[in-house]
């Protein structure tokens, strides 16, 4: 499992019931999630819990009046997080696993020259903050507006606004497309793409159908020199072998290596670990 177990800012006390008791920098949080189905004591206080709707969403119950945001480090990065209204915080801390593997793949490589990224579905920036650090040139790209201006203030929190990062609001495949139309190429490409979705002009997105076929336009914008590939799912169904499948018969002929497992997060207080979906990774 690739395990994300070097968060100072983040902890799940516990988890059960379908639910995880976390720490959010000095936040202590109760929210749903669907791997924990052992069962939990029920935390006796926490600061906010949120609370699922029997007609679908949910909202917050807050317990003490909390920051509209507040900010977590990890490592030498910053994140705003903040409640939304469907459970989410802004941020997935499993993925800090991702982001120093992607880190220490491009540090190894920049010796020889800049290292162009290229992050799709980019959501909040977490990743984009992680290579940007690491002195990776990178272009962000997410169909939703909100969620890269969010990105925006996670990379100057974390003192990388002057980095070259450049935002796109764009659909993946389309900016996929054009890219390859322009000619560029790209050292190293990631994706979190979601389970359904839809672009900024209401383009369908489903992972089973349109998957691969974005994996293979992408493998079009790799260098000659190309360091790594990494793709993340959290969707329910889809085993971490089927992505590694994925990446092998896109990057056939191109040698590297391929692996692929769960990425998980530990429990404080029973030693457990919950998952949190899992990660497809090419390294030449």
């Amino acid at each position: 499992m690739y395990l994300s177990d070097k968060w100072q800012d983040y902890e799940i006390f516990d988890a059960g019931n379908g639910q995880k008791h976390e720490r959010w920098g000095d936040v202590t949080l109760l929210r749903p999630d669907p791997q924990a189905i052992w069962p939990m004591k029920e935390p006796s206080k926490v600061d906010a819990k949120y609370l699922r709707s029997s007609s679908g969403g949910g909202h917050w119950e807050y317990n003490k009046q909390l920051p509209d945001s507040w900010t977590i480090k990890y490592r030498d990065l910053r994140f705003i997080v903040r409640p939304t209204g469907f459970k989410h915080t802004g941020l997935f801390p499993e993925q800090a696993v991702n982001w120093d593997w992607m880190r220490e793949r491009v540090e190894s490589f920049r010796p020889r020259r800049e290292f162009c990224a290229l992050n799709l579905f980019a959501y909040t920036g977490g990743a984009t903050c992680a290579l940007a650090a690491s002195g990776a040139r990178v272009v962000h790209v997410d169909a939703a507006k909100g969620m890269v201006s969010w990105a925006k203030d996670n990379l100057a929190a974390s003192s990388l606004a002057d980095k070259p990062v450049r935002f796109i609001v764009d659909d993946a495949l389309k900016f996929v497309l054009r890219e390859q139309r322009r000619g560029h190429m790209y050292d190293g490409i990631l994706m979190d793409p979601p389970s359904y979705g839809r672009g900024p002009s209401g383009e369908m997105w489903k992972l089973e159908d349109n998957l691969y076929e974005l994996v293979e336009e992408c493998v079009k914008l790799l260098s000659p020199e190309a360091n790594f590939f990494l793709i993340n799912s959290y969707t329910t169904g889809i085993a971490p072998s089927v992505v590694k499948d994925v990446l092998k018969v896109a990057l056939s002929g191109r040698g590297g290596t391929i692996t692929a497992d769960e990425v998980g997060l530990p429990i404080s207080r029973n030693g457990l670990v919950l998952p949190c979906g899992g990660s497809g990774r090419w390294q030449n």
